[in-house]
Order: C-alpha cells, then sequence, then structure tokens
C-alpha cells in the first residue's frame, strides 16, 4: 500500500530546480525550489515565479539560490555581478558588509528565504578549479570571520545561511561537478584549518556536505555526503543540531553511488534534505523509490521522522 504519509514526509526532504514535474512535487509536499540563471529574465518576472510557486505548494518551501558574488551568481541577467566573495574581503570588512546587505536585500525582495552561501571553504590549493575567488581567503581565521559576518548578515535581513562545502573543499584539485575529488590530508590538518570555519559557526542554521573523498574519514572511497564517519562528525563531534543538506546530487562526484540508493546512504549516514537540480521524471522516480523502501525499512523511517522534525523546526522559525 503506497503510504501518502510517507509521501509527504520524503518529499519535504527535497529541494528541486525548475521543470516539468515541479507542480507534482509541490502537490506532495516538496521542501523547497532552488533558481538558476535560467529561471531569472527581470526582477518582475521572478518576483511573480516565486509568487506562483508559493500559491501552489501544501507547505511552506524553501526558496533558495546560490549567490555569493562574482562566478556564482544567478542574477547576472538583471544587474552586474557583485564582486567574488575573496575580492570582496580583500576591500575590507566595511565593503563586505556593504556588499552582503545588498545582496541579502535584494533576495529578501524576489522571496528568497534561504541562500547556499556563504562558502566556508579556506582555498589552500592554487591549483583548485572549483573553489578559487569563491572562497573568502586561504587562510583559516580569515574564513571563519568572514563567514560569521556573511551569516549575520543574511540573518538580519531575513536570509537563512548555509556554510558549504563541509568537510572543505579547498584542498582539492578536481572539480566534484565533474569527478570526485580526494581530499587525502590527515584529521589534525583538516581540524586545524579546513573544519575550523565550520567548528567556529557551528550554530549556523544549516551546512551543506560536499561531493568530497577524505582519507581522514573513509578509506574506501565514498563521498563525504554520504559517509557515516564525515556526517557523523559533523553531528557527534562538533555537535551539529540543524539541517545537514547535501550538494546537488547529479554532479559527477556522486552519480556513481546511484540515486535512490545515494540518498538512502546520507540518510542512513545523518543527512536531511538533498538538491537535485531539475524537476524532471528521474527525480521524481528517484523520490518515488525512496518511498517504496522506506515503507519496510524502520531505521530509514526513523531518520525520516527526524529530519523532518529539523526542517519543519526551522521552517517555523523562519518563514513568516
Amino acid at each position: 500500500m503506497y503510504d501518502y504519509f510517507m509521501e509527504k514526509l520524503i518529499y519535504q526532504m527535497f529541494i528541486l530546480g525548475t521543470g516539468k514535474f515541479l507542480d507534482e512535487a509541490l502537490s506532495k509536499g516538496l521542501g523547497g525550489v532552488i533558481f538558476f540563471t535560467k529561471d531569472i529574465d527581470s526582477s518582475e518576472q521572478f518576483k511573480n515565479l516565486i509568487s506562483e510557486i508559493k500559491s501552489k505548494s501544501i507547505a511552506p518551501p524553501f526558496l533558495s539560490i546560490d549567490q555569493e558574488g562574482g562566478r556564482v551568481e544567478r542574477t547576472e541577467k538583471i544587474h552586474a555581478r557583485y564582486l567574488s566573495p575573496r575580492f570582496a574581503f580583500d576591500r575590507g570588512e566595511e565593503f563586505l558588509k556593504t556588499q552582503t546587505a545588498k545582496i541579502a536585500k535584494e533576495l529578501k525582495e524576489y522571496g528568497i528565504n534561504l541562500n547556499f552561501s556563504p562558502c566556508a571553504d579556506v582555498n589552500t590549493n592554487p591549483d583548485n578549479p572549483i573553489i578559487g575567488e569563491r572562497a573568502f581567503s586561504d587562510n583559516a581565521e580569515d574564513v571563519s570571520k568572514a563567514v560569521k559576518l556573511v551569516s549575520e548578515l543574511y540573518r538580519k535581513y531575513g536570509i537563512i545561511p548555509c556554510l558549504k562545502h563541509f568537510p572543505g573543499h579547498g584542498d582539492a584539485d578536481k572539480d566534484s561537478h565533474l569527478t570526485l575529488p580526494k581530499i587525502d590530508l590527515p584529521l589534525n590538518e583538516m581540524e586545524k584549518i579546513h573544519i575550523k570555519p565550520f567548528k567556529e559557526n557551528i550554530n549556523t542554521e544549516m551546512i551543506m556536505a560536499g561531493h568530497l573523498h577524505c582519507t581522514c574519514f573513509d578509506k574506501e572511497i565514498v563521498p563525504a555526503s554520504l559517509s557515516k564517519n564525515a556526517i557523523g562528525y559533523l553531528r557527534n563531534v562538533l555537535k551539529f543540531n540543524g539541517i545537514i543538506i547535501t550538494d546537488d546530487m547529479v554532479m559527477k562526484g556522486v552519480e556513481d553511488f546511484g540515486g535512490a540508493n545515494a540518498c538512502i546512504m546520507a540518510l542512513t549516514a545523518g543527512a536531511d534534505m538533498f538538491i537535485y537540480r531539475e524537476a524532471d521524471d528521474k527525480t521524481i522516480a528517484i523520490i518515488e523509490e525512496i518511498i517504496r523502501k522506506a515503507e519496510n525499512n524502520e531505521t530509514l523511517k526513523r531518520r525520516i521522522l527526524e529530519a523532518n522534525d529539523r526542517i519543519m523546526r526551522l521552517k517555523k522559525e523562519r518563514l513568516k
């Protein structure tokens, strides 16, 4: 028998991009929507799109975006780009505050309530193909301070921040959109540098787990986003009790671990939410498969209930 109660709980754990099946997903309790450049042509059109999505949602949705500044921005058709985090930070604290406030107020005006930012990565590898100027600095202390400042300003203007990409993407020499990077550093070095900004901002609402193979957590090849050891460290050592969301689950760094199976691995490890960039038939099939697999799996049901407790707690606190 199809479990409609479990259906709503499981759809609540997903943030999907726009697409053919978005309305169907919203009618089943979808947790949120993520917007990309293709969705945004003008301020008025974007506001109307968000209003329409809210009207079709049966539960208050996270309305999310990647708006870091620099090369990771989604409103580029509307206005000139902001400076990247690194260059904004280099101009000084007051400049960073001013730019962050502008970004936050702009997002709030459109109707966005969640920004997948700031990057808490410490860019220690000059050949890093994906982080680079997206990191505030190659110094852990500087990154920690900048993450705190940016997060506080987002909150002030009604935007939920999401720190990324735990346990730190800064030493990677490959792009996790294209493959699974390997971070081969001992735990004490990870803690001293890459984990430090997360630890010093651990009272945040949401942390994104990256698709990175960190040998300090797992000798076998498994992304941190699906790893009991990496996510367990975040929960049990750093004592993080907010929402853990995975990076986009269609990225090549996680693709080989399967659709529904990868989500179940992440859930079992302690993650709460998943991003999929398209509301297409493949994504809906993955969600429906998880619903079926949860029917006779009490451990999975328990994790789904825990995840929903975290999700709904944050929504009640922050989505007015």
